[in-house]
């Protein structure tokens, strides 16, 4: 009963009043609205950007073109190809002495439609996909999903997609195969029960009256001309993405939770992006970084791999107090940054995959990971125990609830994130945020008193480090 009664109190639904609650209710609204419109890396810094103006960021983009200064106080963001976004807030200390850093990604498991995705089969048309992110494929299957991305023409036009959102709008999905027939596919291993080039997306069968050839798909791509106004050979230069199609909506029937897509990472993602509009004035620089690419590797020029991240601190610290590189350098290595990502909640349906002490829970609040990795901690970042008392520190001081955790059982599996990267900059980075039920399939499930106090966690961190 001791036992039970500690855990109890380890609940961060426990220290909260009803007003309390309200608040943490009232905050969650607010990411839902972010996780039901920002379904794409594209549509979160898109989202991002009006949000950032709106609380005063300026592009830096015209603070370069137009050959001024900043100051301290001052807050710019930089797009970096529409998919990657860095925020900054301008200290009162040199730039040298190192950013408080907040760092996300935002791109999250999905199909991609391929290069030459449409084709006519049994007078059906279907999308060909790829699937992007580590993804258990039999999950995708009769769900109704919805297409979001861009169509890009020869003469630069970029054309803005999104069918299934809108209640008026279709949908589109993967079928499945009957179980009446399904017992070859049944005695599958789960990897193998729906295959990658079986995940074809089924978007008409109406043929278009009076052709012969392929009837179905030329109604299909009359629709598309009609509507965007755009021809079958400009998919060449597309991006689509195929997710999951509806909003996010509150889950459990005391209303605790948040089902979504995509919690993974544009969670850790909201809330680094509200604690960092509550920061009016500070000593060193803030910085808040959403990254796409995490989910395959961080790859590419807008994957945290790339030179974007250095190559703007570079500009920033140009426009405060005049470029070198001994500054980026010492700038970077003082640096201290929370990797913001999600971690792994016990679920009693499944218990044999976790060690209990050393997992996280639901309603404990903000997670730790000192370290992730898989088996013996292989591709981890494995924070200091100086920065990791630093921390718990910090958020004693302000009341924020934390929890460590691993990611699985040593032997079972395990994870990373974009945390090592930039620990090659010398710099001090723990990874830490939400827990999840259900990570990387298409509605994923997070506690609102989690999402709440993982805010109020990174805040801390942006007022004190």
């Amino acid at each position: 009963m001791k036992n039970e009664k500690k855990d109890l109190d380890k609940n961060a639904w426990s220290k909260y009043n009803n007003k309390q609650v309200e608040e943490v209710f009232t905050f969650c609204e607010g990411y839902k609205n972010f996780m039901s419109t920002c379904k794409t890396e594209r549509e979160c810094v898109t989202e991002v950007i009006k949000l950032a103006k709106a609380e005063g960021y300026k592009d830096i983009e015209e603070i370069i073109r137009d050959k001024k200064k900043l100051q301290s106080g001052d807050k710019v963001f930089a797009n970096n190809k529409g998919k990657t976004i860095a925020l900054f807030i301008i200290g009162n200390e040199q730039m040298e002495k190192g950013l408080k850093i907040l760092g996300a990604h935002i791109d999250s498991p999905r199909l991609d439609a391929k290069q030459n995705p449409l084709y006519e089969d049994s007078e059906l048309v279907l999308l060909d996909t790829h699937y992007y992110g580590g993804i258990k494929k039999y999950q995708w299957v009769t769900l109704p999903l919805a297409l979001h991305g861009v169509v890009v023409k020869k003469d630069g036009t970029v054309i803005d997609i999104c069918i299934g959102e809108d209640e008026n709008d279709p949908v589109v999905g993967v079928s499945d195969l009957l179980v009446h027939l399904a017992g070859d596919q049944m005695g599958k291993k789960g990897d193998k029960v729906v295959e990658g080039e079986d995940l074809n997306v089924l978007v008409g069968s109406m043929p278009l009256k009076g052709t012969k050839k392929d009837a179905v798909k030329a109604n299909i791509l009359k629709i598309l001309k009609e509507k965007y106004d755009f021809e079958e050979e400009d998919f060449l230069s597309a991006e689509i993405e195929i997710v999951p199609a509806g909003k996010a909506r509150d889950y459990g029937l005391d209303r605790s939770m948040v089902m979504a897509y995509g919690h993974d990472d544009r969670v850790c993602s909201y809330t680094s992006l509200m604690a960092m509009f509550d920061i009016k004035e500070t000593d060193k620089t803030c910085c808040c970084l959403l990254v796409d690419k995490e989910e395959v590797g961080s790859i590419g020029a807008t994957g945290m791999q790339s030179r974007f991240f250095e190559n703007i601190v570079a500009e920033v610290i140009d426009k405060v107090e005049g470029y070198s590189d001994l500054k980026l350098r010492r700038c970077l290595t003082n640096s201290k940054m929370l990797s913001s990502d999600v971690s792994a909640a016990f679920d009693p349906n499944y218990p044999s995959v976790m060690e209990k002490k050393n997992a996280a829970f639901f309603g404990r609040g903000m997670v730790f990971n000192k370290y992730t990795g898989a088996r013996g901690k292989s591709g981890c970042n494995d924070a200091n125990a100086e920065y990791m008392a630093e921390l718990r520190s910090i958020m004693e001081k302000h009341d924020v609830s934390i929890q460590t955790a691993e990611l699985g059982k040593v032997d079972v599996g395990g994870g990373g994130t974009i945390a090592y990267i930039l620990a090659q900059y010398n710099m001090e980075v723990i990874d830490c945020g939400v827990a999840l039920h259900n990570m990387h399939a298409p509605w994923e499930v997070a506690s609102k008193v989690d999402i709440f106090e993982t805010m109020k966690g990174y805040r801390a961190f942006l007022i004190e480090v």
